[in-house]
């Protein structure tokens, strides 16, 4: 007797949705690996797994897929940032801000590298959104950090070239892999490498403002 399967309501939201970020993990692979010029369309097929027409159905072109990736970075970065108040605790912002950064080098190192090529060329696919959107995204986190520098929450520092030293500090385990992992004699990075990374980062940077880690 044939038995009709039941199955759940059909979603091509989310099967699209899917399939773009297996396109856009493909993308960061290539660009990773061959920087923005010496990255095809082709090569972001290939690293897919599927033809060509499938990664146009998506993007129109290699710029929509390359400032798309660009996109999805950032978000990830800023994430943690865009919650902070001028009401939180300082200490533990930070701390939970450079633990995010850490772990993002652990877990999308290839991210980290397509960002800093684009950086290291002049952003030229950048620009347009650093003057704009991520300027005036900036400008309010900084404020954010001068309201407890006012209110004698921590030392009077530059907020923007702390943040220079968190983002320098936390993505040259990810840039640097090779470098990092010559200069502490292993092959891999492992969690214990990146916790330790994380409190050293941590520990220097708080006392740097005047700050006290907070307990775990």
């Amino acid at each position: 007797m044939n038995r009709t399967i039941p199955r759940g309501p059909y979603k091509p939201g989310k099967i699209r949705q899917n399939s773009e970020q297996c396109m856009l993990d493909a993308a960061t692979q290539a660009f990773s690996r061959y920087g923005f010029s010496g990255t095809s369309m082709q090569n972001i097929a290939d690293t897919a797994g599927v033809p060509k027409a499938n990664v146009h159905y998506y993007f129109k072109n290699k710029m929509g897929v390359y400032t798309a990736v660009l996109g999805n970075i950032l978000d990830l970065w800023d994430t943690v940032l865009n919650d902070i108040t001028v009401t939180d605790n300082p200490a533990t912002a930070l701390c939970r801000y450079i633990d995010a950064k850490i772990d993002f080098s652990r877990t999308h190192p290839q991210e980290s590298r397509v960002f800093a090529k684009e950086m290291l060329s002049g952003a030229p696919h950048l620009q347009e959104f650093l003057q704009d959107k991520y300027e005036a995204w900036l400008a309010s986190r900084l404020r954010i950090f001068q309201s407890w520098i006012d209110a004698g929450k921590m030392d009077p520092i530059d907020p923007a070239h702390l943040l220079f030293m968190i983002w320098g500090s936390t993505q040259h385990y990810a840039d640097f892999e090779p470098q990092v992992k010559q200069s502490l004699g292993t092959d891999t990075l492992h969690q214990e490498h990146f916790d330790a990374a994380a409190k050293t980062v941590k520990q220097v940077i708080l006392k740097g403002c005047g700050l006290t880690p907070p307990a775990p």
